[in-house]
């Protein structure tokens, strides 16, 4: 019989590589998307370029607060402790 703890790991394992993807997909559209300009016709946030302002800190807040989410909505606490087999 396989041990449930291994079902719960391999699942969160997925959802970390998904919000690995998420990231990245975050920060290389904005760093890209909007970083791909002459410097000359940058838009600026609070002394940033845009690019650098939406990929590096609002992605980061972004993904700080998913990241809480998912922690609190997906994951499961799970004793390392091996269990006894009744």
């Amino acid at each position: 019989m396989e041990d449930r703890r291994f079902k719960i790991a391999h699942r969160e394992a997925i959802i970390g590589i998904i919000l690995v993807v998420i990231n990245f997909a975050i920060w290389f559209g904005f760093a890209y998307g909007l970083g791909d300009q002459d410097p000359t016709t940058y838009a600026y946030i609070l002394g940033f370029p845009a690019w650098f302002f939406y990929s590096c800190i609002a992605g980061t807040i972004f993904m700080i607060v998913l990241i809480a989410a998912v922690m609190k909505f997906f994951f499961t606490e799970v004793s390392l402790e091996e269990e006894e087999k009744e």
